[in-house]
């Protein structure tokens, strides 16, 4: 099977940067997801790892659509979990790790998926299995010279960085080649908000 991932061409088109909701309950994952959208963040993620999880999940699913965006389910580590998300109303999944069984059961059910690589090897996989947005993790762990390195074999993957990421050091990663950001504590910092929005305006 050839995996497409076309669908993130055009989710990612307007925004360099991407939110990541994590743990945060109901309500505050619903505002975080307010305040993305009106920074212009069109991609919000929300992880799921617990069954309150889910039910933030559906949550900021329902006022997504609201407002027309499309909400995705991250840390799926299994096709129970891609499931799970499915019936929450998850419009993609991202994982933390390369599996493409999860890929698979995701495009099966309707919602495309970006995996998580960290080394060459994986990156090779996913691009011969067709999928050309990877999810980079953890990012900071691998610093900006890791995707200036991997652009070189693999010119034509679009990366999302994943992991320790903020507006600090949003800039550098960009400027790595970096095609979208993901940030998650960054939204629920006054102080960062003002540099989120310099980014989104690169």
């Amino acid at each position: 099977m050839t995996f497409s991932t076309e669908w993130f061409d055009t989710e990612f088109a307007s925004a360099p940067i991407m939110a990541i909701l994590r743990g945060t309950g109901i309500a505050r994952s619903v505002e975080l997801a307010e305040v993305a959208w009106n920074l212009g963040i069109e991609a919000v993620e929300v992880t799921v790892q617990s069954p309150s999880d889910l039910e933030a999940l559906a949550a900021v699913v329902n006022a997504g659509t609201a407002r027309g965006k499309q909400v995705g389910a991250g840390t799926i580590i299994d096709a129970a979990g891609a499931a799970q998300a499915a019936e929450a109303g998850a419009a993609f999944t991202v994982s933390p790790g390369l599996d493409l069984d999860i890929v698979r059961e995701s495009e099966r059910l309707g919602m495309p998926s970006i995996p998580g690589v960290a080394t060459p090897s994986e990156v090779q996989l996913a691009q011969r299995a067709g999928l050309t947005w990877l999810k980079a993790f953890p990012a900071s762990v691998l610093g900006t010279q890791w995707f200036t390195t991997m652009h070189g074999p693999f010119p034509d993957v679009r990366f999302v960085a994943t992991g320790g990421m903020n507006a600090r050091n949003a800039p550098d990663f960009l400027d790595a080649g970096v095609r979208v950001v993901a940030v998650g504590s960054a939204l629920a910092d006054q102080s960062e908000l003002a540099r989120l929005a310099e980014v989104m305006n690169r």
